[in-house]
């Protein structure tokens, strides 16, 4: 394939295993050509917010993958119009070094694909979803089978116990899932750090901290009329900061 047909993408960056998964498709496909992973993190915590992960740990992960990592910081209170004015003014920037399309690691979030795809629209840019529809049971298993480890680092503790904070994504981790909760946490049950797998040079290595628990306001008309959800992080800090 000649260069002119290659793709030139970027990847909206979680740390998480979906996005590696994502990313590691493209890698094995020649028509795309991965620049840079994208992530937004908390100004005042340095953290990705709903996975409670350090930035410290995710430039250790993309140094590792060695990929080019591009952080936007986020203020703590930020509507949505301001992000994505924000985001926006970002796309517009990495537009101008040619690159027009953005991957996902979203599976079957139909409107969360549509607010994305309207949003790219609306600079032209294109949005790609390696993972689109595809079982998320198939999905889990193929990130196990490919050799990745990762950890659990936040859950939805309406959903799921605090003893799932913290344990390693494998077979036991899927079996012992309840049966209303999905194998890949689609639906933000929980979130995931990756630190190891073929598309590393070396694993993220870390030690384990404390686990957090945090509240958030609730959205206005839950189905359970809650005024604030809770959420378990499992923090990690890096066993050799550079």
């Amino acid at each position: 394939m000649t260069k002119e047909n290659v793709h030139r993408v970027f990847v909206n960056w979680s740390s998480g295993k979906d996005a590696t998964l994502a990313l590691y498709k493209l890698l094995q496909d020649h028509r795309y050509d991965v620049e840079r992973l994208l992530t937004t993190v908390n100004k005042s915590n340095k953290r990705i917010n709903m996975h409670g992960l350090h930035v410290s740990l995710l430039e250790a992960q993309a140094k590792a993958i060695g990929i080019p990592l591009d952080i936007v910081y986020l203020t703590e209170q930020l509507d949505m119009e301001i992000y994505a004015d924000l985001m926006k003014q970002k796309l517009k920037d990495i537009q101008q070094k040619g690159v027009n399309t953005s991957v996902f690691g979203d599976i079957f979030l139909e409107d969360l694909k549509k607010y994305r795809e309207q949003q790219l629209a609306g600079i032209k840019m294109k949005g790609l979803f390696p993972l689109w529809k595809q079982s998320t049971e198939k999905v889990i298993r193929e990130f196990i089978d490919l050799g990745f480890k990762a950890i659990v680092v936040s859950i939805d503790d309406q959903v799921l116990d605090k003893s799932f904070c913290g344990r390693m994504i494998d077979e036991k981790f899927i079996q012992d899932l309840p049966k209303d909760i999905d194998p890949c946490g689609e639906n933000g049950e929980f979130h995931t750090f990756c630190f190891d797998g073929p598309i590393f040079t070396k694993p993220v290595e870390f030690k384990l901290a404390e686990k957090i628990y945090k509240t958030y306001p609730a959205p206005s008309g839950n189905e359970n009329n809650l005024e604030e959800y809770g959420f378990w992080f499992q923090d990690l800090v890096l066993k050799n900061p550079e």
